[in-house]
């Protein structure tokens, strides 16, 4: 099994959690770490799904709302940040990634324009041909975002919910994330 990983805002591929889908799902993990800017960040990301043929597309967060935009593929977004556009307002620029980066970047800067970028990408969020391919899985006690109802509304059926904060510990990912990443790719198999 192949993984493509999108980590979460303001960190990078060398994100725990691709090791943990690494050892958790025995799965091949592409792990890039993923400019800030929507549209170079898409651009990878399909150029990746057209190169490495992954079987299923996980991401984190920021991350999340990515995979979100990549369709036609399974994908699951693990507490994904539905409303990018809102957080981004709420930072100060600059901000420091939290991992190191395979670029050296140790932070970005936050615009105006970027948040408009990323509002303009929102509004297409739900607009899949085959909501079947799309698994949403939500921490109960999320701190930073909360849009695992956003997304039932959309995809009925197609949420976890898993006991945990924002970012899943491994315990968390061995107990319920990776089982039903399992269960998901065995039900939607390229």
């Amino acid at each position: 099994m192949k993984v493509l990983f999108v980590h979460g805002l303001a960190s990078s591929g060398a994100f725990k959690l691709a090791e943990m889908l690494r050892i958790l799902l025995k799965a091949e993990v592409v792990a890039p770490d993923v400019p800030i800017d929507p549209d170079e960040a898409l651009e990878l990301l399909r150029g990746l799904c057209e190169s490495e043929q992954p079987d299923l597309v996980v991401g984190l967060s920021w991350g999340g709302f990515l995979t979100q935009q990549l369709r036609g593929i399974p994908r699951a977004l693990i507490n994904p940040d539905l409303n990018v556009a809102r957080f981004l307002r709420t930072l100060s620029s600059p901000v420091e990634y939290l991992s190191p980066r395979r670029d050296g970047a140790t932070s970005f800067t936050i615009t105006p324009a970027l948040c408009d970028r990323y509002e303009a990408l929102e509004a297409t969020l739900f607009t899949d041909d085959d909501p079947s391919l799309v698994l949403g899985l939500f921490a109960e006690n999320d701190e930073l975002v909360r849009c695992g109802d956003e997304f039932e509304q959309h995809y009925p059926g197609q949420a976890v919910r898993y006991p945990g904060g924002h970012l899943p510990t491994y315990p968390q990912v061995k107990q319920f994330l990776a089982p039903a990443l399992r269960a998901f790719i065995n039900e939607n198999p390229l």
